[in-house]
């Protein structure tokens, strides 16, 4: 997943930046209204986590603005209020979730997750290709009952193969999914690693990772293997 994180609380913002980077999700920081907008601006997001308090506005006018302009993303709201009316507010200007802080970082997580599927037909936690199994809630990867042991990155474009499974992903679009804008620039051939480690582990899946030159990468199930 590729988030936004708009928070002005320095510390908590980093805190959270790193766990999801473990976790394999690309979270770029804005610490207000303003930053975020620039963000938004030139990014798409798989979904924004937003904070009601900021220096320069609320949350909840971002939240406004973004539904007015037809922004679909899912937007969490992370906040230290916490009453129901506070809650109903932000629901009824499009608010998917309300997260109160101070929270674990694990709930976080799965309430992304859970947002992120609902965003799409298929409810299921799980993603199954060939004798692949993914469940990004559960941070697992299973090749029939055996546990793939994959690094965050590695589990990342996994993940974002497996919910393109059968279309063309681009270097471009991979790179979008897997680093953050502050994150250490990647060298050009970072994207052809990383596949080649994740082909090796998936030997014996009944899944490949296709090469299509020019123009990038596809997991689709070998013939005999669905």
């Amino acid at each position: 997943m590729r988030l936004l994180l708009v928070e002005d609380a320095e510390e908590l913002a980093e805190a959270t930046q790193r766990r999801l980077a473990r976790s394999g999700m690309a979270c770029d920081l804005a610490a207000s209204v303003g930053e975020a907008r620039d963000f938004l601006a030139v990014q798409a997001y798989d979904a924004v986590i937003l904070d009601i308090n900021l220096p320069d506005g609320s949350g909840t006018d971002l939240l406004r603005e973004m539904r007015a302009q037809a922004a679909t993303m899912p937007v969490l709201m992370l906040t230290a209020q916490f009453s129901v009316d506070d809650k109903i507010s932000a629901f009824e200007l499009g608010a998917d979730d309300y997260l109160v802080k101070p929270f674990d970082h694990r709930e976080l997580e799965a309430r992304l997750h859970a947002i992120g599927r609902r965003q799409t037909t298929d409810r299921s936690a799980d993603l199954e290709l060939g004798h692949l199994r993914y469940n990004a809630t559960a941070g697992s990867a299973t090749v029939g009952d055996q546990a793939l042991k994959l690094t965050g990155r590695e589990f990342a474009l996994l993940g974002i193969l497996m919910r393109n499974a059968g279309q063309v992903m681009s270097k471009d679009r991979l790179h979008e999914g897997l680093y953050a804008f502050d994150d250490a620039v990647p060298g050009d051939n970072a994207i052809e690693l990383y596949i080649a480690r994740l082909r090796k582990k998936l030997t014996g899946s009944g899944v490949e990772i296709e090469t299509l030159r020019g123009r990038g990468y596809r997991l689709a199930a070998r013939d005999g293997d669905v």
